[in-house]
């Protein structure tokens, strides 16, 4: 499966972000500049929202558990979007892993080269979804890479790694292995689908970190961190690895920032579950932004249905009074067509409906 994944997609490479913004004090250069975006700054200062924030402990045991699997349930339905808190993530580990991920960035760049993105290849340091050398850019670096299962690792890339990052991101890759379990579960629970079937179906999915790194900019309302787009995975857990803010997400149209509260992950509902729910919860459209101040750093985790099974509505979520909206498609079949694509808001999933 190694190489079959492998041969799924690839991205062209491109010149690092980090080392231009340190030569770019005045002017962005052109490929970088986004007229074709929304501008980056929310300028209704009248809009208030911010996405719900769902608590584990509440969810899992106590008093208040149905009254918090409503909140959950309505947060899947009617955002996409939430933050969770009191999740059980090792703080330790978490924190670990934000100073290893900042002094990664800080290697020289001929270190990072080693990690470079080859040829025919979507892992690795550069960037993801440029499919031609004329394509318009996004202000960002990223580190890709699958962390499970571990039998499709890249042998170029996770064992090179230095060993403490490797050790810190294998911890980190576990525990929110089973943070994810545990927020299927009562998503199956919310839906009133057997968890089993819930389980059965990420038993031996495909894990994958991508590690953002946004350098400041000298012009920050001309370009774009990354298009407005829906995660094609089933979920994303994100981490801010400093407090600075960025994430917006599209809510009724309008583009709703998202701030960071501590000891908290933003998880978010992708494609692959929009798909599996047969559109109760849906994915939601979501860009980042740059500041001309400073850099900011996140990791996205990743989490995919089993690798080696298809992609459709689940059995229990359909029926003759309510039919299924999207195709069933192999998973290999499914993330090969995504990645042959530009980023460009929700198109993909269109593609797969009925």
């Amino acid at each position: 499966m190694a190489s079959k994944i492998a041969r799924l997609g690839s991205s062209v490479r491109v010149p690092s972000v980090q080392e231009l913004a340190k030569e770019t004090t005045t002017t962005v250069p052109l490929r970088y500049v986004r007229p074709d975006q929304d501008p980056p700054i929310v300028s209704d200062t009248t809009l208030v929202l911010e996405v719900p924030v769902i608590d584990m402990e509440r969810l899992v045991s106590g008093e208040n558990m149905d009254l918090e699997l409503a909140r959950f349930h309505s947060a899947c339905k009617e955002w996409g979007f939430f933050q969770v808190v009191n999740h059980g993530v090792s703080s330790s580990v978490v924190e670990k892993l934000k100073v290893e991920m900042e002094e990664w960035f800080k290697l020289p760049l001929e270190e990072k080269k080693k990690f470079w993105q080859e040829p025919g290849e979507l892992e690795g340091f550069g960037q993801a979804f440029v499919v031609s050398e004329e394509q318009k850019l996004d202000w960002a670096d990223l580190f890709y890479i699958t962390t499970l299962p571990t039998r499709i690792r890249k042998p170029h890339l996770y064992p090179k790694l230095p060993l403490h990052f490797r050790e810190t991101m294998e911890a980190y890759s576990l525990e929110l292995k089973n943070l994810a379990k545990n927020i299927l579960e009562k998503m199956a629970k919310a839906l009133k689908m057997e968890a089993e079937k819930m389980t059965e179906m990420f038993e031996d999915g495909w894990q994958a970190m991508r590690m953002n790194y946004y350098p400041p900019c000298p012009q920050p309302e001309l370009v774009i961190g990354i298009t407005p787009h829906s995660d094609f995975v089933a979920m994303t857990i994100l981490l801010h690895v400093n407090e600075v803010e960025g994430l917006q997400i599209r809510k009724d149209g309008k583009w709703v920032p998202i701030k960071p509260i501590p000891n908290a992950f933003v998880v978010n509902i992708g494609d692959i579950l929009e798909i599996v729910t047969n559109g109760v919860y849906r994915s939601i459209e979501h860009r980042a932004t740059v500041n001309s101040i400073k850099e900011r750093l996140s990791i996205a985790t990743f989490f995919t249905t089993n690798i080696d099974g298809d992609i459709g509505p689940a059995p229990s979520l359909i029926g003759p009074h309510n039919p299924a909206l999207f195709k069933r498609k192999g998973f290999e079949e499914y993330f090969k067509d995504f990645f042959s694509r530009k980023l460009n808001g929700k198109s993909f999933l269109d593609v797969m409906r009925i």
